[in-house]
């Protein structure tokens, strides 16, 4: 099974469920002003609706059909590009750049993605990462050793006379899975902050 082939049966599974946004998005999006947003690895597209109802001109990117056609089909003002991010990148400039749980069990150089989001992102932007910090016990890959939010921000090399750290931390919450459980989990939270405006 490829990469392609992996999401779109995820997705396809998941279609009948109501997309919700994540956590972690709510409470640093929250507070800002709209603008021009980039979810990346946009899934079920929950964050992207979450956005859009406020006021964010959204372009949300998946590599699964699946998932962009499932976000299409719900409607509103999102442009839904189904983009395999190994190979190309979406064409823009955005106030926020969003990459929730970027993860994949085949092989991406996402340093490379993540560093090319930030240079779409605007003056006075941010570029948000929100990795698992721990496993739920529902999760598909239980061994997964995950990056730091330091080892992020080490890793895509910005310039510091450019880009600002505001938020590097491990974060717990209380995660729902699948039939209702929950589960204590972990996320490394980046949010850093171009300079300008």
């Amino acid at each position: 099974m490829n990469a392609t082939e992996f999401w779109d049966e995820l997705y396809e599974r998941r279609a009948a469920e109501t997309p919700k946004v994540n956590a972690r998005l709510a409470e640093i999006a929250g507070p800002l002003a709209p603008g021009t947003a980039l979810d990346l690895g946009c899934g079920g597209g929950g964050d992207a609706l979450w956005l859009a109802a406020r006021g964010w001109r959204v372009t949300a990117v998946d590599l699964s059909g699946a998932a962009v056609r499932s976000l299409r089909e719900r409607g509103g003002p999102i442009t839904a590009l189904r983009v395999d991010l190994a190979e190309d990148f979406p064409g823009g400039t955005f106030d926020l750049v969003s990459a929730h749980y970027f993860h994949t069990p085949f092989e991406l150089d996402r340093a490379r993605v993540l560093r090319t989001a930030a240079g779409s992102v605007n003056p006075g932007g941010r570029l948000v990462v929100v990795d698992h910090g721990s496993a739920a016990p529902w999760s598909w890959d239980q061994d997964a050793q995950y990056p730091t939010p330091a080892e992020v921000a080490a890793g895509l090399e910005l310039d510091p006379a450019d880009w600002s750290i505001d938020r590097a931390e491990a974060a717990e919450r209380l995660a729902t899975g699948p039939a209702g459980r929950t589960a204590t989990v972990i996320d490394h939270v980046l949010v850093l902050r171009r300079a300008g405006r």
